[in-house]
């Protein structure tokens, strides 16, 4: 962590979709079982599309929000102050995502203490994508303007396109053959790479870095809008339509470039990017132009420390996994006594991801009382 500073300028539908990003992804993390999940809390086994699916590249739309109510204060330092900023907080949020997946760099086998090495370790992960992605995005925000920002974009999610056929014509996105999975065995220790498909296969690999760092640049893009000259009214209808045509561009891109989270296909962006609109549209209209904010608080209270609470999340529960009340961790415990003893299994544990969700949700409701908000 680098600062504690004061809540300044701020817009509530953005904090709102943070909000409810974070929530949602503390949920999806946090099962009472990975056995029992309702499948709208599973990501897609490869190509396809579910609600948590939606999360991660959401989160990367909100810091390309952040991103932009800061552009001025960042234009104002020379090259030099500017690469030394987003590099120092670009290697510090990497760092903490790599920390977070040694952490706790011990395990117990049969009664003995043992050491993990930092070379066993995996090396990618979400911070570590986010890390990356704000970098690349900094340095695009940093030389070129909003037209030159969307040619880009365009320009990255095409190339990408190619890039990935051209490397396997004949099995260009299958687990085994695309070619992110290659360029990560090329250059990486296959040990190193997410092993959750059965085979060395990295999800946040570094080649599908680049389509994701779109969705932080269209992220800033409409954060820029949103603070722009207009009526709300106006707003709201060029941020439906723009949205509508994105998820319509990516549905019929799918026949040819299959939505898929994994790979982080072009066409999982544009959708992504489409439904993160159409969500912001809703929202400023509840909240701007309905003038409906009751609601809103408990959501903009996690978006106003999102990646802090994201890490202590993170390194709570696995403290609770590894504290032993008699046979079982104190997580485990409070899952079977609490939660499984009085619902069917599905129900037991999603009920836990919720319960732990709203205790993380004190954490930062105390933190936004203190008016401290955590920046990385």
């Amino acid at each position: 962590m680098t600062n504690v500073m004061s809540n300044k300028q701020r817009n509530l539908p953005l904090d709102v979709l943070r909000g409810m990003t974070v929530a949602l992804m503390i949920t999806v993390n946090n099962p009472g079982s990975w056995n029992d999940i309702y499948a709208p809390f599973r990501h897609a086994e490869w190509h396809g599309f579910t609600l948590t699916d939606l999360v991660f590249p959401t989160f990367l739309f909100a810091v390309g929000n952040s991103m932009s109510f800061t552009k001025k204060a960042i234009g104002a330092v020379s090259t030099a102050e500017f690469y030394k900023k987003v590099l120092k907080r670009s290697a510090i949020i990497f760092l903490i995502g790599f920390l977070l997946l040694y952490f706790p760099s011990f395990k117990i086998e049969e009664g003995k203490l043992i050491f993990i090495s930092p070379l066993d370790v995996r090396l990618w992960g979400v911070l570590q994508r986010i890390a990356v992605c704000y970098l690349l995005a900094s340095i695009v925000i940093h030389y070129l303007h909003k037209k030159g920002i969307i040619i880009l974009s365009i320009c990255t999610l095409l190339g990408y396109w190619a890039v990935l056929y051209l490397g396997n014509p004949n099995d260009p996105y299958s687990l085994q053959g695309n070619l992110v999975r290659t360029v990560d065995l090329l250059l990486f220790n296959a040990k190193n790479l997410y092993q959750g498909f059965g085979i060395p296969f990295e999800p946040e690999g570094l080649l599908s870095t680049l389509p994701a760092t779109v969705n932080v640049l269209a992220g800033y893009l409409i954060g820029l809008f949103v603070q722009s000259p207009g009526t709300t009214k106006s707003k709201v209808i060029k941020t439906t339509i723009i949205g509508a045509v994105l998820v319509a561009v990516s549905m019929v891109w799918n026949a040819s470039f299959p939505i898929n989270k994994a790979i982080w296909t072009s066409s999982y962006v544009l959708l992504t990017v489409g439904l993160d609109l159409l969500i912001l549209a809703v929202l400023i209209v509840f909240i701007e132009l309905a003038n409906l904010r009751k609601w809103t608080y408990f959501f903009a209270v996690f978006g106003k420390n999102p990646l802090f609470i994201y890490i202590i999340s993170w390194m709570v529960l696995k403290v609770l996994y590894m504290i032993q009340l008699g046979r079982l961790s104190i997580a485990s415990s409070a899952y079977r006594n609490l939660f499984l003893s009085a619902m069917e299994p599905k129900n037991a544990s999603l009920a836990f991801a919720l319960a732990y969700m709203l205790l993380m949700w004190l954490v930062c409701w105390v933190l936004d009382k203190r008016k401290i908000y955590v920046k990385v």
